[in-house]
Parts: C-alpha cells; structure tokens; sequence
C-alpha cells in the first residue's frame, strides 16, 4: 500500500510501468488463491446475522474462503454451469455471499439480483441473462427473498436448479430451533429442483477445481442497472475490470491490517468490487453486519459499538448512512477508524462536517459506476480533499469532459460542464450491456465510455459531478440543473434529504418541483422550506414552483434518491389537477421501454378521449387509457 495524497502519488503509481505490464492476476480463481497462498489464516469475511455488539459472527479466513469458493464452484459446473452459462443469486448479505459471488464468476457468468426488486423484475432478469442456476435463501422469517424467488422462477422456465441457503445456521441458543417452525410458506410451486445449499456443496472437493481454469480473460459477471422499479439494462463485467478495482485498492488504500466496515449490498457494485476486490489484492478484512446492512434491525443504534467490536479502519458508507448516524451519538471507541469512504450520491459539506466533528475522521468522497466495472475518481485519503467533488482519477482512468456536437465531440476547458467521459481496464469498449443496441452510441471515439453524468474538472484536475443528464430540468429550452436546488434545501437544518425533479408543465414543458424528507424530529413548513430555497437559489428560473415534504424520500438500495417514484407523484399530482371535473384520474404511472414514464388514466366511462385529451394535450408526457 502506498500513499495516496495527490495527483503526484497518482501519476507515480501511473508512470512506474505500463498497466498491462504488471503482475496481476488473469483470472478470479488465481487472483483468490494469492489472497490465500499470502494469508492464509488471516481473516477474510466476517458476517453477524443480528446487528448487536455481542451477537454471535461468523469468519472465513482466506484459506476458508477459497476452499468454499472451490466446492462452490464445482457443484455449480456439475450443475451444468459453464463459462458461457448464468449463475444468478437473489441474496441479501451472508458470509455465503461472497462465496457465492465468487464461486460464480469461476465456474460461469455470475449475475446478482437486487432483493428489493418485485418477482416480476427479477423474473425478467432471470430470462434476460438465461440463468440457469438461481441461488437464493430458505424461507425465513421477516424475509420475503425466498417467496420473491420462488415466483419469479414460476415465470422463468431457463432456471433449472435452486440453490437455498438457510440463515438458521447463524443462529445461537433458542432461536436456532423455533426459527424452523416458524417458517413462512412458499406461495408458488416452480418447475426447477430445489437443492439445499450447505449439503450440495460440502459433498464437493474444496481442495482443487474439477475442471479447467484457462489462464486468460473473459466476461464472468453481469450486473443489471437501475434502481428499485424501472426496465434494467445489463452490464457485462469482465474479470480484468473487477481486479483492476483491486489493485487500485491494494495500492493506494489497504494492507492485511486493515478491516473494512462494509453494510452496502453484494447485488451493487460498490460492495462487490471496491470492497471485496481490494480485500482480495490486500489481505484486508471485510466484515457485514446483518444481511440488510445499514438497514438490518439494530445496526444504526449499535452502529459505533460494532466499529469498536471489529477495530475498523475503513467504512464504506453512502450520505443517506451518514445522516442517519449523524442522529446518534458517537457511543464508543471509535479511534481504529482511519477514513470513511462515501460514493453513490453527493455529499453535503455540512454532513462531512457534522461527521468529522463527531468521529475526528475525515470522508473521502468517489466515483464510480456499474458500466465501468465501478470506479473512476477519489478524493486522496492521505492529502487535501475537495468536499463536494469526487476527487481525482485513479491510476490508468482517463477522464475528459466533452460536450456532443454535430460534427463530433467538443473537449471543454476547465470548470466548464460537459458530460464525464471515462476510459479505464474497467471499460468494456463497444460491449458494456449485453444487448447490442443499448451500446449504440455509448462511447465517445470509440473509446470514452459516455457515462450520462454532467460535470467539471477544476483548475487542480478535481472532479464534480453536477448532475445526471436525464436528470435536467428543461424549462422552456432552459437547462436547470436540479443539484443547485438540492444544495440549497440541503443548506436548512431541519432538512436531511431533498430531491429535485422537473413536474409537467403545459407551457413551459416543466419546472422546477423539490420533495424533501426532514431530519429526526425537525419541524417547518413547506412555506418556509421555499422561501429559505428562493434566498439560496442563484438562477431564479431554478426556484421550485411546487414543494412537498414526505415522511421518506424513495431510495435505491445504496441510499441513492429514486427519482423515478419522485417524476411518478409529480405527473399523477399535475395531471389529477388538470383532469380535475372529469371523472377521469391518474391511476398509475408505468414505465414504457420507448415511451419513458406514462400515465394511465381511469374513468373512461365518465369522460371522452377528446375531452382527455384538451386536458393533458399539452403536457409532454404520455398518457393511456388503464
């Protein structure tokens, strides 16, 4: 591990030899065992099941870990899982997890589902990558996983063996036994056999592989984007991209002494590969609190206890996280705690503030994104970190800022906004989602992988990222950019989340609509929210015409805002309005592959399609009959 202050340190990592001529692993498995051969029985992964300081936790070592990957993956390839073949897991977080992970990307194409996702999403993943194996849990109580499994593989006729894992195994004392009467029962028969996870694997070798590992690259992982609802597209991950985040771990952050606090989710990137991979190229330790993570029973309220319990140096965490533990109070040792390490959102600089404050650690704030087998940029952990931006590229990114135009792409000069266009041993050039159509167009000179993002290199070579491209608010022509909105409702104190979207508008096309969720037992008005947002906001187009404050803003998994469910309350809002008199109401928005969000409307028997359509004929998004 080297020291990560500056470009300086970047660029020494960068110029010490070409990336293709270092000695990295060329395939999972290999990269694995030099974890193992290095450390063998120093810890790997540590899981606790329930989120107290005491409770009961279950460690692998690396030689423990690579011996449940090896029989992992020989009952996969005995399960007629090839190079070529899908191993899905719909899991939350379990020390079989990355077992699973792993395993999967050695014997075939390993494809993590997020949990969160209805049966019908996760059916269409299933059919989408054709897996052929799903490996999930056993019905368990205060989990839907197993009931969600077992209806989307009714719709999924490509699965052809269910793997379950039983949680009941992380027990202690009397819960151990009434778990198993307790049981919830499975709503659908399927058409796959249903395998018991730890009796099929222990029956397997776990010393060496049955089979061929060839010592060269290849896809071996697919990741669907999106959020919680919504139409996934698929990237395809090859294993030089995810030990590419290793070595950027292993180089300019972790040792073996280092332990990692990770409560993000093995379906998401962010775990998967700047996690784990780095912990594989270090000897460093990762350790999950409860299968929910941040969001399991108890991990927030004992959640500095645990930093004390493991001595974690490291935690990885996203700016919903860090609000939610700036409401407890530091209740114990928490010095072993070098930096904290902050992706998937911006972070407010009154949040790094209040967290410094609290803990004496500073947040190191990155980039990174599924499409580009995650990461990108990183604030320097050892040297002068810009609260805000996403920091600096890492060693062998190459990161430009371009703006399309007809004739091709423009390059901007500093601190002018463009789109973020990344090139890295993490970009799959020409094939980063597995449906060919969805790469047309993704890449700028054949080479720059477009990542959607707006943003801006600063004078120091500093990322910003100032918004989603789609995320613009088009007011009449004009591009608002909803992250100084954002900024502005952040700016209150009583305000923990805000989310800036454009509402239809029959004039302009849309303006500008804030929803905010407010700190623990904070109290004020939507008035006062908007007058405090019009004195904060520089560009008077930009100040929300409509403001609203939820119990809870919709999140994704890792705690980004799901604008998407935002857009959705903004159009039934607007278009009840308009449809007000005529029977007819927003039943539902739905998303369309081509058409975007649209509306459907009831009340078909009340009203007539051109009084529907004087109504909403001047709003741009679609709507339907239900």
């Amino acid at each position: 591990m080297g020291l990560f202050r500056s470009i300086t340190d970047r660029q020494a990592v960068e110029d010490a030899m070409p990336y293709a001529a270092r000695d990295n692993a060329r395939t999972m498995y290999e990269f694995l065992s030099r974890a193992a051969e290095r450390f063998p029985d120093r810890p790997a992964v540590s899981f606790q099941l329930l989120g107290g300081p005491r409770d009961h936790a279950t460690t692998l070592s690396w030689s423990d870990l690579r011996e449940r990957v090896t029989e992992t993956a020989n009952l996969l390839r005995k399960l007629g899982v090839g190079p070529q073949d899908t191993v899905a897991y719909l899991l939350p977080n379990s020390i079989e997890t990355p077992v699973v992970l792993l395993a999967g990307m050695t014997a075939g194409i390993v494809n993590p589902i997020n949990p969160l996702l209805e049966p019908e999403h996760i059916a269409g993943i299933l059919r989408a990558t054709d897996a052929k194996v799903l490996v999930t849990l056993k019905s368990f109580p205060k989990s839907d996983v197993a009931q969600k499994a077992a209806q989307a593989v009714a719709d999924a006729p490509n699965v052809k063996h269910v793997l379950e894992i039983d949680l009941n195994r992380h027990l202690t004392g009397l819960k151990k036994f009434i778990v198993p009467l307790a049981r919830p029962k499975l709503p659908v028969k399927h058409h796959a056999q249903v395998h018991n996870f730890e009796a099929a694997v222990s029956s397997e070798n776990h010393n060496r592989l049955d089979f061929d590992d060839p010592s060269r690259d290849r896809i071996a992982a697919y990741f669907h984007t999106g959020g919680t609802t919504g139409l996934p597209k698929i990237a395809q991950h090859k294993y030089s991209g995810m030990i590419y985040n290793g070595f950027l771990g292993a180089e300019l952050l972790f040792d073996e002494n280092d332990v990692l606090m990770c409560p993000l989710p093995l379906f998401h990137v962010f775990a998967a590969y700047p996690v784990l991979m780095s912990c594989i190229a270090s000897g460093a330790h990762m350790v999950m609190p409860t299968p929910a993570g941040y969001r399991g029973e108890g991990v927030f309220d004992n959640f500095w206890k645990l930093i004390e319990r493991w001595q974690a140096t490291f935690l990885i965490t996203v700016p919903t996280a860090i609000s939610a533990l700036m409401q407890r109070k530091v209740d114990a040792d928490v010095s072993s705690l070098r930096t904290a390490i902050s992706g998937s959102a911006p972070l407010p600089i009154e949040l790094y503030n209040r967290f410094k404050a609290a803990t004496g650690v500073e947040i190191a704030e990155g980039y990174g994104l599924t499409e580009a087998t995650c990461l990108v940029s990183c604030n320097p952990v050892d040297g002068l970190k810009k609260v805000g931006s996403v920091g600096i590229p890492l060693p062998y990114t190459h990161i430009r800022i371009l703006r399309k135009t007809p004739q091709g792409f423009d390059e901007c000069a500093a601190d002018e906004v463009g789109e973020i266009c990344i090139s890295n041993p993490g970009v799959f050039e020409g094939s980063t989602y597995t449906e060919a159509d969805k790469n047309h167009d993704l890449f700028a000179e054949d080479r720059f992988l477009r990542t959607g993002d707006l943003g801006r290199i600063d004078a120091d070579g500093y990322l910003w990222i100032t918004g989603r491209a789609k995320d613009l608010i088009i007011r009449g022509g004009h591009n608002l950019d909803p992250a100084e909105i954002e900024d502005a409702l952040l700016s209150h104190p009583a305000v923990a989340f805000a989310g800036a979207i454009g509402q239809p508008d029959a004039r302009a096309g849309e303006l500008p609509c804030a929803y905010v969720e407010l700190v623990e037992g904070a109290e004020v008005t939507q008035d006062e929210l908007l007058e405090h947002a019009a004195g904060h906001i520089h560009e008077r187009a930009a100040i929300p015409k409509y403001l609203e404050i939820l119990p809870e803003l919709p999140k994704t998994a890792v705690g980004k805002i799901f604008k998407p469910d935002l857009r959705r309350l903004a159009i039934t809002r607007v278009y009840d309005a308009a449809l007000e008199g005529t029977g007819a109401r927003v039943a539902e928005v739905v998303e369309d592959k081509k058409r975007g969000l649209v509306a459907r409307i009831a009340g078909r028997e009340t009203t007539t399609d051109d009084e529907i359509r004087a109504r909403l004929g001047d709003f741009t998004r679609p709507w339907e009959w239900v």
